[in-house]
């Protein structure tokens, strides 16, 4: 069972790499086909995001909290990342959507490793969440990255190594928080707001184009592939 959880946990950190072997290799947005293709993997992974606080996290955190429990968590994340979200707008701004993809995979990946403690098959519906949204988060972190001195070979060895940081945090999270639900309810319910925050605050004014639109539909399409996903393995 353990090999199972980390094996997967790497796969779903491993789609942010993927992620930004796509981005290289489709190059510049120079294009409008490129550009709306950009803005349209940009909505689909906010569409994935909605999706997995919708039918994963919030859900499982709710049968641990009273509503006010994780309400208060719900808007502690949110708090917490608009704070850490203007402090890299001022310190980091060409790695915010890299440290961003990691404040949300962290938190998910320790949840994923305490839920296959105790319910394998919402840790197998979880790892499928994280994946499908590191896979457009890895491309648009990649391409927020193309301004920097650092190589594109580099950068993918990054986002290489950044995929075994979710074996490590589900490990952790297996045997030190499958005893405590609760925590790990707190911890999904702050790892949703900080989610829902991101979506409004840098995903969705940016898979908008004027005049177009065909690139937010990216975001009902990722919705319905969390959606289809949650059913099938919940079923």
């Amino acid at each position: 069972m353990v090999l199972k959880m980390l094996f997967v946990t790497w796969l779903a950190g491993l789609a942010a790499f993927v992620g930004a072997v796509l981005a290289k290799w489709e190059g510049r947005a120079g294009t409008l086909f490129k550009q709306r293709f950009v803005h349209g993997v940009v909505a689909a992974g906010g569409g994935i995001l909605l999706a997995a606080v919708m039918y994963a996290l919030l859900p499982e955190a709710n049968k641990y909290l009273s509503v006010w429990s994780v309400a208060a968590a719900f808007i502690g994340g949110g708090v917490t990342f608009c704070i850490i979200d203007e402090w890299l707008a001022k310190k980091m701004s060409r790695a915010s959507q890299l440290l961003a993809m990691l404040l949300d995979f962290v938190p998910e990946a320790l949840s994923l490793g305490a839920m296959f403690a105790v319910n394998p098959s919402f840790g197998m519906l979880l790892a499928l969440f994280i994946g499908l949204q590191n896979f457009p988060e890895g491309f648009n972190a990649f391409r927020e990255l193309e301004d920097s001195k650092v190589s594109a070979r580099r950068r993918l060895v990054g986002f290489f190594l950044v995929s075994f940081v979710g074996p490590i945090a589900a490990l952790a999270g297996y045997y030190w928080l499958g005893d405590f639900l609760q925590t790990t309810a707190v911890i999904m319910a702050a790892a949703s707001g900080g989610i829902l925050y991101l979506i409004f605050q840098d995903i969705a004014p940016e898979s908008t184009m004027r005049r177009h639109w065909t690139p937010p539909l990216g975001a009902v399409i990722g919705f319905v592939v969390g959606m289809v996903g949650h059913q099938l393995l919940a079923g």
